[in-house]
């Protein structure tokens, strides 16, 4: 049976309280802290940097994902991991070398994943799984918040997944399979039956008036996927 993993976007949270937003939600049962770096060039909007990071490592014991949508890439990977990230995942369209980009981040200590966007192909697993500790599939184009699930996306998961569970079945190594984009309540459910066990949730947790009670809701719908 799979574990499933909640990981709220701080993109959400109100930030002239980031760090209480940061312990609220974990204490509210999340598991992990996704972290959404935005460069103003490969995706347009500006988010936040290694300093953030650094200034919310010391507040939870959760792992910090951290997302970097920017190009290039390789420079600030060193810097997150110093600044406590404990995974970075990344666009192939942000790195001239994939597999040399997966080599730096696990080089750094930090476990490695691969990003797809909605019209990305899943090709580029083909020579990395073995670097590889998560795949990402955007469920919505990246850039900004709040966005609605594209549906197409419960397919590139099924496809993850499948390739996933053949390699896991050939080497005995497991690969988290994470999905980022419009995931909500009353969707999480199709979303895990397609084959994710960590799921991004921004606006749905952080726009909630209570988080306890939307992650128990989350929770109570995953256990009704096998």
């Amino acid at each position: 049976m799979r574990t499933f993993r909640i990981a709220p976007s701080i993109l959400s949270a109100n930030f002239a309280c980031l760090g209480q937003e940061v312990t609220d939600v974990i204490a509210a049962g999340a598991d992990i802290i996704h972290f959404d770096v935005m460069d103003n060039h490969y995706v347009p909007n500006l988010t936040i940097g290694p300093l953030v990071c650094e200034a919310i490592r010391p507040l939870t014991q959760a792992p910090i994902d951290v997302h970097l949508m920017v190009k290039p890439v390789d420079s600030l990977v060193p810097m997150f991991a110093k600044a406590g990230a404990n995974l970075i995942t990344f666009h192939p369209e942000g790195s001239e070398h994939v597999d040399r980009t997966l080599a730096l981040i696990r080089d750094c200590g930090c476990k490695a994943g691969l990003v797809f966007n909605p019209a990305t192909p899943l090709h580029h697993l083909d020579h990395v799984m073995d670097k590889l500790d998560m795949i990402l599939i955007m469920s919505v184009n990246p850039g900004f918040g709040g966005q609605s699930f594209i549906p197409q996306a419960l397919n590139k998961l099924r496809e993850a997944r499948r390739r996933i569970d053949a390699y896991r079945e050939a080497t005995g190594r497991d690969i988290w399979l994470e999905v980022d984009g419009g995931v909500k309540v009353d969707n999480i459910a199709e979303i895990a039956a397609a084959g994710a066990d960590t799921f991004v949730a921004g606006s749905a947790i952080y726009g909630a008036d209570d988080y306890a009670a939307t992650i128990a809701a989350m929770r109570a719908e995953l256990a009704k996927v096998a």
